[in-house]
């Protein structure tokens, strides 16, 4: 597991209870660490109720050049996985706890005027203070039940202090339409000033769940705000043009649709959404195939790529232009690599089948 050193912001923290709380950190010195409770036993291969939340605490909020927000929280280091292709075959590996594990640090990013999401793009977080500390690093691309869709991991920090954290966001990979085209294509880094305060952090509470955890279904997203805005949790959102159906696989919801607007070009376009059954959170980093069939059962288009794409109306999203599409068609949704985005507990057994689904 990559080493990330780094800071953490004290302020306001965002509640989520303290029933049935576990005994929160003590010391960095001689610590247990990790406060989580044992995973559920028989977990669903499917999204499921977690064993906890966890307080997070606010850190500060930042505006690049190009119109995101970003922002910074943290909350006790925790358990987290990763999806890996090993002998064929999608699994998700689980990373604990290390033992220089501080805090998970978490970074939201959007388009401040759309409020839309920015799921595909890489982020470095370069932090600077305390005991010489000065490293950059990658994090993840993440999915969690209660903050949607962000970027994080679980960094080791070196005691109470300020430290300056340069936040870098990488030029998109995805497809933009509207006023996105031409912008975020370049990276953009943003300052934040964070003090972090370890009395801060061991007052942060967690709430579990003996009773739901393990049982298919999700937690609701919080509320989140900082310094007067709305931090979007990544919804999916609605299809305009001509809808071509829904369906619902491996705890995935799809809905699809073929849209003429100028801004996506000459050619009709098929758009299609994949967000969780429950929420409906979009989830970015899958390979996505589209098959439209017309009315005599020909294939308009067979098995095209659907590429990421950005919308200020319609979001994040998979799409390609479709010449000959009329929006009278069948549309079926292919899963070609199941998503590849880092998962919170909840989430980490799901999305791994992938069947044909047919939208209706």
């Amino acid at each position: 597991m990559d080493r990330r050193q780094v800071l953490a912001g004290a302020a306001a923290g965002l509640a989520v209870g303290a029933a049935g709380c576990v005994d929160s950190f003590t010391s960095l010195d001689g610590v247990s660490y990790g406060r989580e409770p044992a995973l559920v036993a028989d977990r669903p291969d499917a999204i499921y109720y977690p064993t906890h939340t966890e307080e997070m605490a606010t850190g500060g909020m930042a505006m690049t050049d190009d119109g995101l927000a970003v922002s910074v929280s943290y909350t006790f280091p925790h358990r987290f996985w990763r999806v890996f292709n090993r002998d064929g075959g999608y699994e998700a590996e689980q990373f604990g706890v290390e033992s220089d594990d501080a805090v998970h640090i978490m970074a939201n990013i959007w388009d401040a005027e759309t409020g839309v999401v920015l799921p595909v793009s890489s982020v470095d977080i370069a932090a600077r203070g305390g005991n010489n500390v000065d490293e950059r690093e990658t994090v993840y691309a993440m999915l969690s039940q209660r903050m949607g869709f962000h970027y994080g991991d679980n960094y080791h920090l070196d005691g109470d202090d300020t430290y300056t954290v340069d936040i870098t966001i990488g030029a998109t990979t995805a497809r933009r339409f509207g006023d996105f085209d031409g912008r975020f294509g370049d990276p953009q880094t943003v300052t934040i000033d964070l003090d972090y305060s370890e009395a801060t952090r061991n007052e942060l509470t967690y709430e579990t769940y003996e009773d739901r955890q393990g049982e298919p279904g999700a937690l609701d997203p919080m509320s989140m705000e900082m310094d007067g805005m709305s931090m979007p949790t990544g919804r999916v959102r609605e299809l305009d043009g001509t809808a071509l159906g829904t369906g619902l696989a491996d705890d995935i919801r799809y809905a699809a649709a073929v849209l003429t607007a100028d801004r996506f070009g000459d050619a009709p376009y098929l758009a299609v959404t994949a967000a969780t059954r429950y929420n409906e959170l979009v989830i970015p980093s899958m390979g996505l195939a589209g098959t439209l069939t017309d009315s005599d059962g020909e294939a308009v288009v067979d098995s095209a790529s659907l590429e990421p794409a950005l919308d200020p109306e319609l979001g994040f999203h998979y799409g390609t232009p479709v010449p000959d599409a009329t929006g009278e068609e069948t549309a079926t949704v292919d899963v070609t690599t199941p998503p590849q985005v880092a998962r919170h507990e909840g989430y980490e057994t799901a999305f791994f089948e992938t069947p044909t689904v047919e939208l209706s």
